[in-house]
């Protein structure tokens, strides 16, 4: 088919095909860096904050250990992580002497002790009740989380469902609905935040561990739980490489040529 054969509206007349440019240096260097920065920052991160701990953890157990004992007595340098070590053994060792009847007895004792002390009292009851909640493994604090209607109407906050309140709170509330006590964490650090109790009918409750909540609260909405970045990208490409097949084959395919008919009398 002939250039002066085809239609004026013909899309060969209109426009060339666009031609695929590579991607220049400085393109193509911040293309690199930024893969290096994802790859390299969440390992250094995490890799600076055990660190952290480790040595932390070290220094507050090093002088409790007699300095036969420690490694750097017999070493010209430090071994990181002994202290670690000595922390676990020792905590272990004392769970399993406080699970026979001696332990018991003596873990009553020192309780008693600090039960007479005003200001320690409070202090250590309250710890002691947080680290049972948390650690016993059989409460249901933080194990769901929820949506709550704050700071105003029509605004969500992600909250930690923790729970009931005890009778004597219960019974001060306005409301005779049942109530349930919230943490609503801070972005973006998730340790602060606001405590509160909500009506039970207010809180919408959301299929999502405390672990995706507190990473959707520290990224501040940037990380969404439950979704894949490969696959998110892989699917982008397949959809641009779609739509690119689509417009060029309606580019490249020739329009039909007129044809003059003329009636026969």
């Amino acid at each position: 088919m002939n250039r002066e054969e085809l239609p004026p509206t013909s899309p060969l007349l209109d426009e060339p095909l666009p031609e695929a440019h590579p991607p220049g240096l400085m393109a193509r260097f911040r293309n690199y860096f930024l893969t290096g920065l994802v790859v390299a920052g969440p390992v250094a991160i995490t890799f600076y904050l055990t660190w952290w701990f480790v040595n932390w953890v070290d220094n507050l157990v090093r002088p409790f250990v007699p300095t036969v004992y420690r490694p750097e007595t017999y070493l010209p340098f430090g071994l990181p992580g002994s202290g670690l070590i000595v922390a676990v053994v020792a905590l272990t060792l004392l769970g399993f002497l406080t699970a026979n009847l001696i332990g018991r007895t003596l873990v009553d004792l020192g309780e008693r002790l600090l039960g007479r002390m005003p200001v320690v009292r409070a202090i250590y009851r309250g710890l002691k009740q947080v680290f049972e909640t948390l650690f016993s493994g059989k409460g249901s604090s933080f194990r769901k989380v929820g949506l709550v209607e704050f700071p105003s109407p029509g605004m969500w906050s992600i909250v930690l469902i923790s729970q009931s309140p005890s009778v004597d709170v219960a019974n001060k509330l306005p409301s005779q609905e049942e109530h349930i006590s919230v943490f609503l964490p801070c972005a973006p650090n998730p340790t602060t935040g606001f405590f509160f109790y909500v009506p039970k009918s207010k809180i919408i409750e959301v299929d999502m561990s405390t672990e995706d909540a507190a990473t959707l609260i520290m990224s501040a909405g940037v990380v969404q739980p439950g979704s894949d970045p490969q696959k998110r990208n892989a699917a982008a490409l397949a959809g641009m490489a779609n739509a690119a097949r689509v417009a060029n084959s309606a580019k490249l395919q020739p329009a039909p040529a007129k044809v003059k008919v003329e009636k026969v009398e």
